[in-house]
């Protein structure tokens, strides 16, 4: 009975440490996440700010001459 308890007290002590473990796992890839979602919302804003500073107003859609 006492080597049961103990082993069951191993595995709960490694399924703990387990578990702590994969909660930073996904602490960091949220805080990942965070980060690429702002940067792509700085080159959305940048994209943007590049089209619509080399097309002047009616432009956007017109076919080039040589078609």
């Amino acid at each position: 009975m006492k080597d049961e308890i103990i082993d069951l007290q191993t595995k709960l002590s490694f399924q703990d440490s387990l578990l702590e473990e994969l909660n930073q796992v996904v602490i960091d890839q949220q805080q990942q996440i965070s980060r690429l979602e702002l940067a792509l919302d700085s080159m959305k804003v940048q994209i943007n700010t590049m089209q619509t500073g080399t097309q002047e107003p009616g432009q956007q859609h017109e076919i080039p001459p040589h078609y």
